[in-house]
């Protein structure tokens, strides 16, 4: 490589270049420590071991970069040797990291390096938590006690039974275990601090794994607030970077429909307008983000009336709704001025439906976690509509249903997830049996 990019070999080079490995090297010994890449890696993923690895890298590359420029010695840089340099070694670390980690899996899974482990509480956390040292022995664990207040019957074989907190202190000194991990349910988290104080005269690590997936709220992660260790129990998904890409892909995808079917809908008012007397916009108040009130756009597809009882869904056969109405709906045409909404910001692309604000309050008393929906901005489309949740919500169970749905959007929400959706209902279209 020294003669495809310094032609007068090495020794031509500038001497920057000399400057700038060892400066790299002095800086990946002080940013990979700080990074955690010198501590241990048993038990997590290789796939998070190589991200952490080209961040650190990165850093590294960065931190020589501004040194350079600071020295004003860029301009002496080779840039295919930058380019070639910095990219050969990143590979390099990231491959002996791996084949290193994959070593050490090798070895713990011969027993080898194993660490002796006790779980304390056998209840649905418990058992996930002996179910994953099974599933992943290159972590290189072993659980060779349990204990459960409960007397659980179903321990698995060859884990030695503990019935109390002193048995558990005896068998730890016994076995010389290694670590004790404390999988109590969230009801007993007041006994926390009198089970660590049992085990305060044992050199042992104690892990404690909150029972956070009991509480069913939209997710949960760790933060630092005001300078202490937090838990987030009801986040919904992280308005950063990927945030910012979201709001942005949507601006420029409602402009981008808006601009292409301007024709389109030129002839949808056109024929609203002509259908019956009344405005070509229908507008109607619904709930944003954090229950932000905001006015949804449709093109009116009933005649104009007064609902003296609240919002009535519209029903088949309804006589309320036009013509050119009815073939708006059962096409979902209707819903094609709401891209106005998502210029100004108030919905997105795909996300939960907003629904009338009477029904949130009648629904949001009936059924579980139906106010959760709101921690995101609503959506066009969703997870729940191209799961045949669409259409006329009549019944509890219905509610219920798409409910479930936006739940599992948000919990699980990506950006791959969000194009998943949107190539489906371009595909599939927004028309079914329940689109009256």
């Amino acid at each position: 490589m020294g003669e495809l990019v310094f032609p007068d070999g090495l020794q031509g080079a500038a001497p920057v270049h000399g400057f700038l490995t060892a400066l790299c090297a002095l800086g990946a010994l002080l940013v990979f420590p700080a990074c955690g890449l010198y501590g241990s890696w048993r038990g997590r993923s290789k796939a998070g071991l190589a991200l952490r690895v080209l961040a650190a890298w990165v850093i590294v590359c960065l931190l020589a970069l501004v040194a350079a420029f600071l020295l004003h010695q860029v301009g002496g840089v080779s840039r295919l040797w930058s380019v070639l340099w910095v990219a050969w070694s990143a590979i390099g670390l990231v491959a002996s990291r791996v084949l290193l980690y994959g070593m050490l899996s090798s070895v713990r899974q011969q027993g080898i390096n194993a660490k002796r482990v006790v779980i304390l509480g056998y209840g649905p956390l418990g058992r996930d938590m002996y179910r994953r040292v099974q599933h992943i022995p290159g972590a290189g664990y072993d659980v060779v006690g349990i204990y459960d207040e409960a007397g659980a019957t179903d321990l698995p074989g060859g884990v030695a039974p503990l019935a109390t907190l002193d048995q558990v202190c005896a068998f730890v000194h016994a076995r010389r275990v290694h670590e004790i991990w404390l999988t109590l349910p969230m009801a007993a988290c007041r006994d926390l601090y009198s089970v660590v104080f049992h085990f305060r005269n044992d050199l042992v690590d104690i892990r404690w794994v909150p029972d956070i997936m009991s509480v069913e709220l939209l997710g949960h992660r760790f933060s630092d607030f005001m300078g202490l260790p937090v838990i987030d129990l009801n986040s919904p998904p992280d308005s950063g970077v990927t945030g910012w890409v979201k709001a942005s892909f949507d601006r420029v995808f409602a402009c981008a429909v808006l601009v292409g079917l301007s024709p389109l809908l030129a002839a949808i008012a056109i024929a609203v307008r002509l259908s019956s007397p009344g405005p070509v916009l229908f507008r109607q108040a619904r709930l944003g983000m954090d229950g932000q009130p905001f006015h949804v756009y449709k093109f009116r597809s009933m005649v104009q009336h007064l609902d003296p009882g609240g919002v009535t869904q519209a029903a088949r056969d309804d006589p309320r709704v036009t013509r050119v109405g009815a073939f708006l709906r059962r096409t979902s045409l209707d819903e094609l001025p709401q891209f106005l909404n998502v210029l100004r910001g108030e919905m997105s692309v795909v996300g939960p439906r907003p629904h009338a604000i009477e029904h949130n309050e009648l629904y949001k008393e009936i059924v579980d976690r139906y106010m959760l929906r709101h921690r995101v901005k609503p959506g066009i489309t969703g997870w729940a509509q191209i799961n045949g949740c669409r259409g006329r919500t009549d019944t509890v169970e219905k509610m219920r249903r798409r409910t479930e749905f936006d739940i599992f959007y948000i919990r699980n929400w990506s950006f791959v997830l969000d194009l998943r959706i949107i190539v489906y209902t371009a595909v599939h279209g927004w028309t079914g049996r329940d689109a009256f």
